[in-house]
């Protein structure tokens, strides 16, 4: 039988296995939070991607300017009263187009006088031939003297004269009659019309109005002359250079302009190259005066190393990358940038084909030794990898 055990009198040997457990529990809970401490996070995952090795062009930027290949200050070549102003101001006008239509009575008039003069000095030419004719055959027969066949003949050449004098006339006075129509004589925008209707128009002194040719247009900039000698390389091949042109506020690149001009010498006092680009524009929406943006190659490389611009980091006056061993240990390597290509740079020192560099995530880098959990992406496209990626698994499912 079990002997009956009042409270507060357990046996030694029954408390000393209590107590031992309550110890064991103790321990056993301390050594459990213990292992969960010393648990490390996993690597954190980053993008990696390797190093492009390619033949790349590198283009320089330079500041332009446009401006029109044609500029007209059109002035009258006679003089009158302005009848009409045939064009709407600031619009574009086509060569050949009236502008200006001068008062054309009188030149009319004028036009009409010399015909007459010129009729009327045929006429005396024809009587003078006749009589010159005449007295040919007179002197011929000794009806009449040599001195009067002479004065015959000299009438006829001064008739002769009198009607070439009397064409010219006529010419001038239809030459002035159509200069009283002012037309473009190119195509592009007028400006404002500086003399209206009903003013009076000076020749050749009144300004009428100003043209500018706006298809094609020209792109004026000037190279440095680091830029410059590279540039001549590339020139030096007599293909057709072309060049990217953006103006203000838009995307690098948008439109595509030709080199026709190289200045003959350096300007010294800005130790600068004059260049000049074609630009085609069509719908005449680019204007003469605008500042533009010229992208234009200054060399060609057979193989360049190339990185992502986010991959670049800088510390005070260095730049560096990160790069990802085959332990998948980072470490920081120092690199000497160049020219971008694109969303790209050129690396000069510091990184070889093949290196693996951190393009995304650097952030979860702490410092040189720590591993990482790299996820390959595309150097130029890192969307790439991933959505090969995800058609694999698919495929796989």
């Amino acid at each position: 039988m079990l002997s009956k055990v009042l409270p507060g009198e357990l046996p030694g040997a029954l408390l000393t296995v209590l107590l031992t457990g309550v110890v064991a529990g103790l321990v056993t809970g301390c050594k459990a939070q213990s292992d969960e401490a010393v648990v490390m996070p996993p690597p954190p995952e980053v993008e990696v991607a390797e190093v492009l090795a390619e033949p790349v062009t590198l283009w320089e930027s330079f500041t332009g300017r446009v401006a029109a290949p044609d500029t007209v200050d059109l002035r009258p070549r006679v003089s009158g009263y302005i009848d009409e102003v045939a064009f709407e101001e600031g619009e574009l006008v086509q060569a050949g187009e009236l502008l200006f239509q001068i008062d054309p009575r009188p030149y009319q008039a004028r036009e009409q006088a010399a015909r007459a003069e010129l009729a009327l000095a045929s006429s005396q030419l024809e009587l003078a031939r006749s009589e010159a004719g005449r007295g040919k055959t007179l002197l011929e027969s000794r009806a009449i003297s040599r001195e009067e066949y002479d004065q015959r003949n000299a009438a006829f050449m001064s008739a002769r004269a009198r009607v070439q004098a009397a064409e010219a006339a006529l010419d001038t006075a239809r030459l002035d009659l159509q200069y009283t129509r002012v037309t473009a004589p190119v195509s592009g925008r007028a400006g404002r019309a500086l003399v209206t209707r009903g003013n009076l128009a000076n020749a050749d002194q009144s300004l009428l109005t100003t043209l500018v040719s706006v298809d094609p247009l020209h792109v004026y900039f000037e190279a440095d002359e680091k830029s410059a000698f590279n540039s001549q390389q590339l020139l030096a091949s007599g293909q057709p250079q072309s060049v990217r042109i953006s103006l203000a506020d838009e995307d690098s690149g948008r439109y595509q302009g030709e080199l026709d001009f190289v200045d003959n010498h350096l300007n010294p006092e800005t130790g600068t190259l004059q260049y000049r680009a074609v630009l085609a524009n069509p719908e005449g929406r680019i204007r003469p005066g605008q500042f533009a943006r010229v992208e234009m190659p200054v060399a060609e490389l057979d193989e360049a190393l190339l990185v992502k611009r986010q991959a670049v980091l800088t510390d005070q006056d260095r730049r560096y990358v990160y790069v990802v061993d085959a332990n998948n240990q980072v470490t920081p390597r120092p690199v000497k940038t160049g020219h971008q290509v694109d969303d790209l740079l050129v690396i000069r020192e510091g990184l070889e084909s093949g290196d693996l560099v951190i393009v995304n995530g650097v952030q979860k880098v702490f410092g040189a030794g720590m591993k990482v959990d790299p996820q390959l992406v595309n150097m130029r496209n890192p969307a790439l990898v991933n959505e090969v990626a995800a058609v694999a698994r698919e495929l796989s499912r």
